[in-house]
């Protein structure tokens, strides 16, 4: 089994943005605090450091020994598009740690998204919970691109994915499914992405965009 791809054309996409942007006067108005920054909460995680202040609680998003997610990235200069690429990443990490510990409500995602982002990231745990599998292997994610959306602080980040070497587990029984690459191997994935309004060290995934077979991405 390999992660599902949420269809939806770039038009589609922007139109998306554009409204939640609009409907929100220019950003994310919710007043809730940032779900899942109250349980199990650790500053050690891979990027806890990396997008703001030192007491922002986050979530737990280690990983398995056997699964390996690499982010190939240049780091911008710009502060806040580095925060919303270093979460853009967390979010990614909170996703499959999710699955790895088979739980659609994990804090984690939670944490990282609101809105479309969050019911993506519960939707794919939840499918991977249903028929049985884990997730094993590399998997990288690689050409980050950053674009001010709005007159918000909001960006698009984009990027390419390469799950040629990232597999499903069964839970049971610990086989791998191991598969050969190909152009499904390849993916992007765009998220919208903006500051929390609980915290502006947090930035939270708001809609999501996976586009399946990508060739500009295989190279």
């Amino acid at each position: 089994m390999a992660r599902s791809a949420l269809t939806m054309t770039a038009a589609t996409f922007a139109a998306t943005a554009a409204l939640l942007l609009t409907a929100c006067g220019g950003e994310d108005s919710s007043p809730d605090d940032i779900k899942g920054a109250e349980t199990g909460a650790s500053t050690s995680s891979p990027s806890a450091s990396a997008s703001g202040a030192a007491d922002v609680k986050r979530p737990d998003v280690s990983l398995p020994e056997d699964l390996k997610l690499v982010f190939d990235f240049e780091k911008p200069s710009d502060t806040e598009q580095a925060a919303a690429l270093e979460d853009a990443a967390n979010y990614i990490r909170a996703l499959d740690h999710g699955i790895a510990q088979q739980d659609p409500n994990d804090p984690a995602y939670q944490f990282y998204s609101t809105g479309g982002a969050e019911k993506y990231a519960k939707s794919q745990i939840e499918a991977w919970v249903k028929d049985g599998w884990t997730v094993t292997g590399d998997d990288r994610y690689f050409d980050a691109s950053i674009d001010p959306v709005g007159e918000g602080k909001s960006v698009l980040v984009s990027f390419c994915r390469n799950q040629a070497k990232f597999y499903s587990k069964k839970v049971k029984t610990g086989k791998v499914n191991y598969t050969e690459e190909n152009l499904d191997s390849y993916q992007k994935f765009s998220l919208l992405m903006s500051p929390s309004e609980a915290s502006a060290a947090v930035w939270q995934a708001r809609q999501i965009e996976v586009q399946g077979r990508v060739k500009e991405c295989k190279g």
